[in-house]
């Protein structure tokens, strides 16, 4: 097998396929498995079983796809997801129920983000007004119930620091000695 130089490319004259022909048929593989993994609704990325809710359902599946519309995110962590859901279930007896009525009504009347979705359903249907607060303080705070019984899901999953994931960390602990923010920058500190 020899190498030639045709069009300022190096290529095989031999039989064998190359290195370029070769990666692209193993990601042209791996992109039809990964799409043949996702559409399976026991798929551990539980991309099927979002796919397949339908808006009636008022389960899991269902308050994913809830989730998505509500949110405009496409995926979620798949363990907080449960534990989000859990958890608003626990508070709120009617929570499927109220979760099949919200997917209902978004199809029959869009509105999306979740604020206009809120005003629109305070005056006629309150409980699915406050269904969709408890999910988005649920998803974007790490919050679920009311004081006294407030449940912490999520700390630092919670969607609120995506915006700012770029410039900040989650804080965690506290990085200086108390009240160090009140301090301006540079006094007491000798000059570079």
């Amino acid at each position: 097998m020899t190498n030639v130089m045709q069009d300022g490319m190096l290529q095989s004259s031999g039989a064998r396929p190359g290195r370029r022909q070769f990666v692209i048929g193993a990601c042209a593989a791996a992109a039809v498995l990964a799409f043949a993994v996702a559409g399976r609704s026991g798929s551990p990325l539980g991309f099927g079983r979002v796919l397949a809710a339908t808006p009636a359902d008022s389960g899991y599946d269902a308050f994913l796809v809830l989730s998505q519309r509500l949110t405009g995110r496409s995926t979620f962590d798949q363990p907080l997801g449960q534990r989000v859901y859990v958890a608003l279930a626990r508070a709120n007896s009617q929570f499927g129920q109220n979760v099949g009525a919200l997917n209902s009504w978004l199809q029959n009347h869009g509105g999306v983000p979740s604020d206009t979705v809120t005003e629109a359903l305070k005056s006629d249907q309150p409980e699915l007004a406050t269904t969709v607060g408890n999910i988005m303080r649920a998803w974007y705070l790490g919050l679920v119930g009311d004081s006294p019984h407030v449940q912490v899901v999520a700390y630092e999953k919670a969607l609120m620091f995506d915006p700012v994931s770029d410039v900040l960390t989650v804080p965690s602990y506290c990085r200086d000695v108390p009240f160090y923010w009140t301090k301006k920058p540079g006094i007491g500190q000798a000059p570079a």
